[in-house]
Formats: C-alpha cells, sequence, structure tokens
C-alpha cells in the first residue's frame, strides 16, 4: 500500500528573509470608527444641542443684562408657575389613568373577543398613532364645540374637556404595546382556565394582567411624557381657564415678551420630560420593547 505524503501547506510570502513574519496591512483603523460619527454629532450639536444651549443660556439672562438666577427665583416663585405645574401634572396623570383602563379594555376586547373585523380594527389602532393631535380636538369641536351638539354645555372649553381630548388621543399609545403583549399569551391556558370553570374576571386577573403589566408600565410611561409636554389639545380646546406648562412658554413668549422667564420654563419642563424619558426607556428595557 501506497504511503500518504503528509500534505504541507505552503504560506507565499509569509516570512521574511530575517526571519520575522510580515505584518497584515488590512488591520482597521481605530480613529474610522470616530471619523464616520462626526458628521451626524456635528449636525445634532447644530440643530438641536445648541438652540438647546441658547435657551438655557437666556434663562439666566435677565432684561437687564448679565449672569444672574433672578429668572428663577422670579418665575419659580410667581403663582402662574404654580397653577401651572399643577394643572400640568393632575392633567397628565388623570389622562394616564384613564387611557390605561380604557385603553387595556379596548385591547383585551380585540384580542380575545372574537368578531369580525378585529384584524382591520387592531391595524387602525396603528393608522391613529399617525394622527395629529389637533386632529381629534378638531373632531371633538364638533360635538363639544360651541356650535356642536352639545356646545351649549361648553364642556371642551373645560378642564374636564381637554382631559376627554387627551385621553381620546392618547389611548392608542397603550393599546399598541398591549396588544403586542397580548398576542404572546397561549390561548391554551385560557381554554383550561375555562374549562375548570373559571370566570373572565379570574382568567384576567390571574392569566392575562401579569402578562399585561409591563406593556402597560411602558405604554403608561410613554403617554405620561406626551401629555406633560401637550400644547396642541390645549391650545385647540380653547379652555381659558387651563394653562399647562407648554402653554405658559407660548404666553411669556409670545403675549408677553417675557422671553427670559419663557425660557425658564421650558428648562424646568425639559428637565421633567428627560427624568420621566429615563424611567421610561427603564420600564420599556425591563418589558422589552
Amino acid at each position: 500500500m501506497a504511503e500518504v505524503a503528509p500534505q504541507v501547506r505552503v504560506v507565499r510570502g509569509g516570512s521574511r528573509p530575517g526571519g520575522g513574519s510580515r505584518r497584515s496591512h488590512t488591520a482597521p483603523r481605530p480613529y474610522k470608527p470616530l471619523l464616520w460619527a462626526l458628521p451626524p454629532i456635528a449636525l445634532l450639536g447644530l440643530v438641536f444641542l445648541y438652540p438647546l444651549a441658547l435657551v438655557v443660556r437666556q434663562s439666566f439672562q435677565p432684561d437687564t443684562g448679565g449672569f444672574s438666577l433672578q429668572p428663577y427665583a422670579d418665575v419659580l416663585a410667581s403663582e402662574s408657575f404654580g397653577r401651572a405645574l399643577w394643572t400640568t401634572v393632575w392633567l397628565a396623570v388623570a389622562a394616564t389613568a384613564g387611557c390605561l383602563v380604557l385603553g387595556f379594555l379596548l385591547a383585551l376586547v380585540i384580542a380575545f373577543v372574537p368578531f369580525p373585523g378585529a384584524r382591520t380594527v387592531a391595524r387602525f389602532v396603528d393608522v391613529y398613532l399617525s394622527f395629529p393631535s389637533f386632529l381629534i380636538t378638531l373632531a371633538l369641536l364638533f360635538i363639544y364645540g360651541g356650535t356642536g351638539i352639545v356646545g351649549s354645555f361648553r364642556f371642551l372649553t373645560t378642564p374636564w374637556g381637554v382631559l376627554l381630548a387627551e385621553i381620546t388621543y392618547f389611548t392608542p399609545f397603550v393599546m399598541r404595546p398591549l396588544l403586542a403583549a397580548f398576542s404572546g399569551i397561549d390561548t391554551a391556558q385560557i381554554e383550561a382556565a375555562g374549562s375548570l370553570g373559571a370566570r373572565a374576571p379570574r382568567i384576567v386577573r390571574r392569566i392575562i394582567l401579569p402578562e399585561a403589566l409591563p406593556a402597560l408600565a411602558a405604554g403608561g410611561s410613554l403617554v405620561l411624557v406626551l401629555c406633560l409636554n401637550e400644547f396642541g389639545i390645549v391650545l385647540f380646546t380653547g379652555a381659558k381657564g387651563v394653562t399647562t406648562l407648554p402653554m405658559l412658554v407660548y404666553g411669556k413668549a409670545i403675549l408677553e415678551s417675557d422671553y427670559p422667564g419663557a425660557c425658564v420654563v421650558a428648562v424646568v419642563n425639559v428637565l421633567i420630560s428627560v427624568g420621566l424619558y429615563g424611567l421610561y426607556r427603564v420600564v420599556s428595557r425591563r418589558a422589552g420593547a
């Protein structure tokens, strides 16, 4: 039997005459990722960070000139800021609670109650998210406005009208993550619980609600952030007695020409929003969104 000669791999150009190996010239350069990151960072700084820095700087510059904390002292101690902060907080919290309850019930019906057109309704929820907030408020004006069907009650110009408009607009923002969470629930558990005599409220409490809690937390956090910064709904309802922080910024900057005061309110609003957005990201990460 012929012996099989061992295969020898020949590496061409693998060594130099002195025995040293040739260094590869294709190694990635460490500064290339930085070069690719510079253009978007520069664009972000020019479009967003620079105007924001101007707002922060203006908040420390009173009309008399110089650098001072007096604008913050004047605004934070004013009664108008206190009322606007309280109105913003209670409207945002109440709207979030309403969206959570209504969104959970609607998503529950769409996901688990068989009816014709359920998929179409679920897809409409996605389309609804693209609607501007003023469009929903404008539609409500035809019902609750001064010349609407029940316009004699002047309901939409009250804080409760603003609350209704916010719940109507932001509820789909809670429904979307809930529908995604409900799609992952094993229906065999629900059928088994029903066959053992469990009623619908107990099935919802023991099987569906634990699976929906992360989605409820993520959707509620997002709605809370959006409600704190909502401007179009309050403006289009024409509720004169409802002044939120965004409306206070508009009033000080446009109506009173108090730009330092407007910048102070804007900075406070941004700080609150960024803090709540950080909470939203933490909740979304834990929910797997």
